[in-house]
């Protein structure tokens, strides 16, 4: 991790002698990444970056892409008219997310500057930690572990004690089957749960593969034993 929790340059001391005139582009990093991120950039890249934590500020993200050909950003860096109107130079915006609601996409567009972004990256990883909160919930773990930790679990035999609810042969709903929707529902078929999902347009392509029935939100209410991931903008 850098020490300087400002805006910082990661330029060797060539570079830095002579500026920004290496041929290199220049980048500036909204947010702090992985230490790699800053290695495999600098190779290519001259580079100024925000390493801290805490939010980048506004004036201080607008100050800082006076002379930048890209920007790499989180979803917590707005990228609107009045940015790229500091940013005269902008060639290129990536976010470091899925979603891209933060960047104003018809404005980059009219003025030539290219979007990246990292779709379908974390739909697996994030289906695994779906199914893991699911289960965790059906069992009743974070009760079970607090009992434990303050010594109020009972010292013998209680039948009914933390029981929790089975997931296998459930009826699971599934609001929004979207990539990561869809993940869920194939770990979901290896519990043989009953899969239910409700989308604003029906998806039979995806969903029939996976034995999962399109139905009403209201209905998917009514009929689930469970009713996880809200992968979708609007109920």
């Amino acid at each position: 991790m850098l020490k300087n929790r400002r805006v910082v340059k990661l330029l060797d001391k060539r570079i830095l002698k002579r500026g920004f005139k290496t041929g290199k582009p220049r980048v500036f990093i909204a947010a702090h990444i992985p230490r790699i991120g800053y290695e495999r950039l600098k190779q290519v890249c001259d580079i100024s970056a925000w390493d801290s934590d805490e939010p980048l500020p506004r004036a201080t993200f607008i100050q800082s892409v006076s002379q930048v050909e890209g920007i790499y950003c989180i979803i917590n860096n707005k990228v609107d008219k009045e940015l790229l109107n500091a940013a005269p130079n902008l060639k290129v915006v990536s976010t470091m997310s899925v979603g891209y609601d933060h960047i104003d996409v018809p404005e980059c567009t009219k003025r030539g500057v290219r979007i990246g972004y990292t779709p379908g990256v974390l739909s697996e990883t994030t289906a695994d930690l779906v199914i893991t909160l699911l289960l965790a919930t059906a069992r009743r773990i974070p009760e079970s572990l607090q009992a434990v930790r303050s010594g109020s679990w009972p010292r013998t035999f209680v039948t009914e004690w933390m029981l929790g609810t089975d997931l296998h042969s459930s009826t699971v709903g599934i609001i929004g089957l979207g990539g990561i929707g869809a993940a869920v529902a194939r770990r979901l078929k290896g519990f043989n749960c009953k899969i239910l999902y409700s989308n604003p347009r029906e998806k039979r392509d995806i969903a029939e593969p996976l034995g999962a029935e399109y139905v009403s939100f209201t209905r998917l209410l009514k009929e689930s034993d469970f009713v996880v991931c809200i992968h979708t903008r609007s109920i």
